[in-house]
């Protein structure tokens, strides 16, 4: 399975399960996740960043200091190179 596939798996899955999965950009900011994951209800808002890989694909240098500056500000970070770990991901936003 491509890096693409396992993105839009996540997207699907984050809609299906009421959240908004959606692309990050960050100009001027290498190594940004590419996916900021959202789900919320009418009292509190989870937020996590989410970066895609190929099956056995390697988080560069950068993108290691950007998931660490963000876990270092209380967020949740994870590297998802599988489909099969996307419910365990949403179940764990969803309960922070």
């Amino acid at each position: 399975m491509s890096e693409k596939q396992i993105e839009q798996a996540l997207v699907k899955a984050v809609k299906s399960a009421g959240g908004l999965c959606l692309k990050w950009v960050s100009p001027g900011w290498d190594g940004a996740p590419d996916r900021i994951v959202l789900f919320g209800d009418s009292y509190i808002g989870r937020i996590a960043f989410v970066e895609v890989k190929a099956p056995g694909g390697k988080v560069r240098k950068i993108q290691r200091v950007r998931h660490q500056q963000l876990r270092k500000l209380g967020f949740k970070v994870f590297v998802l190179d599988d489909p099969n770990y996307i419910p365990l991901i949403i179940e764990e936003i969803k309960e922070q």
